[in-house]
């Protein structure tokens, strides 16, 4: 009985060792277990926020004229300042022409209806009868026999006379056409009172030249038409005592 307690004891001692030793049994659950809050890499943020302490006038008018003092010269600021100014001197350049433009268009159609009101008004009208083609052919035909009649003469006589001879066929041929040029002329001639009076001069002393020319050449015809009257008168007489 002895021997059997003495055996029995170490091996109770040996157990009773061997649970303390090895770890507890952890118990298993059908579910998983609650999961555990992890804990945040960054710090969290403070809950009082430091709150800024209010400005007077005088120091807000001192921090805004050192901000605006702050100097802003910088290689980007200076580029778009100089892109800024490329388009405005290219946008004003570009208008600018474009108002050059319109004018030289308003000048060359004001010129184009003045030159064709210009030429339509120096056309006889449609009820006279009037032809401008046949008369001016007979004009360039005076002016060019005027010319060949005057090759020989001095320089103001060859001028002269193709005008004289071209102008007086057309007073001939197509008077109506003429009077309107002499119109036309007349009119640019007011533009210059010198040019004007002295057309005046020139045309009144022609126009005396020749109302006197007409009036010795009526003169004439008439002592001319006396003689012949008087030659005939006197020849009849004498042929009245011959017989």
């Amino acid at each position: 009985m002895i021997a059997t307690r003495r055996a029995v004891l170490p091996a109770a001692a040996g157990l009773l060792g061997a649970g303390l030793v090895s770890p507890p049994i952890q118990e298993a659950f059908a579910e998983a277990p609650p999961s555990r809050p992890k804990k945040p890499i960054y710090d969290e943020p403070r809950s009082t926020l430091i709150q800024p302490t209010p400005k007077s006038p005088s120091t807000m008018s001192l921090d805004t004229n050192s901000t605006s003092e702050t100097p802003t010269n910088t290689p980007t600021s200076r580029l778009a300042a100089e892109i800024r100014r490329a388009r405005l001197s290219l946008y004003d350049y570009a208008v600018v022409t474009e108002d050059r433009m319109d004018r030289y268009l308003t000048k060359a159609f004001d010129l184009e209806t003045s030159f064709t009101k210009t030429v339509g008004s120096l056309a006889p009208p449609k009820e006279s009868d009037e032809k401008l083609m046949p008369g001016v052919i007979y004009v360039l035909v005076a002016a060019m026999a005027g010319s060949i009649v005057s090759r020989n003469r001095n320089i103001l006589v060859r001028a002269a006379v193709p005008l004289a001879a071209a102008v007086g066929m057309s007073w001939l041929v197509v008077p109506i056409t003429s009077r309107n040029v002499g119109d036309l002329l007349w009119r640019y001639e007011q533009r210059s009172p010198f040019i004007s009076q002295n057309h005046l001069r020139i045309r009144g002393a022609a126009e005396e030249a020749w109302t006197t020319a007409r009036q010795t050449g009526e003169k004439v015809a008439s002592v001319a038409d006396q003689t012949v009257l008087t030659g005939r008168s006197t020849v009849e007489e004498w042929v009245k005592k011959g017989k």
